[in-house]
């Protein structure tokens, strides 16, 4: 098994009703649901998503802060089309918009919003890279 991959990925969130709700509207559909933590398979990975309190009790320091806006999740797509759809829906399930969609340094296309709790989410295009049929990425290597 390899050392080099992340299989599980858990946001804390204020008010997990008010996230279940906002990543349904994206037409999110949770895998499981723990009561304090909902699980959303995406892709051979699994997004959670788990309160504040519990998340922090959970990691053994009951009395944290919990931050937020520090990481960046990023989803890839096809063409700039698609890119603006995915920022249009997720604005309008709720999200704030942090930086419109448009053409960046690198070569690409990409905007960025942040989720009700201020989880940060890019949508991008990235010319350089193709997507699986099934939207995952695998990266080019050098010998490519």
């Amino acid at each position: 098994m390899t050392p080099q991959r992340v299989t599980l990925i858990t946001l804390g969130v204020a008010d997990l009703a008010i996230s279940k709700a906002f990543y349904a509207a994206l037409g999110w559909t949770p895998t499981r649901d723990e009561g304090e933590v909902v699980f959303y398979q995406i892709n051979g990975m699994v997004l959670g998503l788990f309160g504040l309190g519990p998340l922090a009790k959970d990691q053994g320091r009951p009395d944290a802060k919990l931050g937020k806006g520090a990481v960046t999740l990023a989803q890839n797509f096809a063409t700039e089309e698609e890119v603006d759809a995915a920022y249009a829906l997720a604005l309008s399930s709720g999200a704030a918009g942090l930086k419109a969609p448009e053409k960046v340094f690198w070569g690409g296309y990409s905007g960025y919003y942040a989720d009700p709790d201020e989880h940060v989410w890019e949508v991008a295009h990235n010319p350089f890279w193709e997507l699986n049929e099934d939207g995952s990425l695998t990266l080019p290597t050098d010998a490519d």
